[in-house]
C-alpha cells in the first residue's frame, strides 16, 4: 500500500519521508524560536531585576539588603524570594552584615539578670526556709495540702 519512502499523514494523504523530515525540523525550529523570545519591554530574568536595584541603591549610598529589594521589586510588579536575593547580593559582592560574637551571652545576661523591683527566685528563698518548708508541709500532710493552706493564706492577706 504505502513504500518506504512515503508516510502517511492527516486526510489520508502521503508524504515523501524528506519532505516530513524538513517539515518536522522547522516546526521544532518555530517553537524554539517562539519560547527564546523575551516579550518587549519586559526584564530578561529576576536576578536581573535584583542587580540593577541593588546598583541603583548602591549608586545612591544605601546598603541594599534583602528585604528592602524584595520589597521595592514588589511594588514594581517583580516577585522575587528574599533568599534568591540573597544569593544575587552575595555573587556581586555585598556581604551580610557579619554577627557580634557577645550577641547572644549579652542578651542570656540580661533576661538571666535579676528585675529591679523584685529579687531573683533562688536569691529569694535559702536552704534553711527550705528546711522550715519541708517541716510545715510534713506537719500538714503533705505539700499538696501545705500549696493549698499557702495560697488560702494569700487570699486572706490580699
Amino acid at each position: 500500500m504505502f513504500d518506504q519512502k512515503t508516510v502517511p499523514v492527516d486526510g489520508g494523504n502521503t508524504v515523501t519521508l524528506e519532505k516530513a523530515k524538513k517539515s518536522m525540523a522547522t516546526s521544532a525550529n518555530k517553537a524554539a524560536s517562539k519560547k527564546a523570545a523575551p516579550k518587549a519591554g519586559a526584564a530578561a530574568n529576576k536576578s536581573e531585576e535584583v542587580r540593577k536595584l541593588a546598583a541603583e541603591m548602591k549608586a545612591k549610598g544605601e546598603q541594599p539588603r534583602p528585604s528592602v529589594i524584595v520589597a521595592e521589586l514588589a511594588k514594581r510588579g517583580v516577585k522575587v524570594a528574599p533568599a534568591q536575593v540573597s544569593i544575587v547580593l552575595k555573587k556581586m559582592g555585598f556581604r551580610p552584615l557579619r554577627k557580634r560574637k557577645g550577641a547572644k551571652r549579652a542578651a542570656a545576661a540580661r533576661s538571666a539578670a535579676p528585675r529591679a523591683g523584685k529579687p531573683a527566685a533562688s536569691a529569694a528563698v535559702s536552704i534553711d526556709d527550705l528546711i522550715a518548708a519541708k517541716k510545715v508541709a510534713s506537719s500538714l500532710g503533705g505539700t499538696d495540702k501545705a500549696i493549698a493552706a499557702l495560697q488560702a493564706l494569700k487570699r486572706i492577706a490580699d
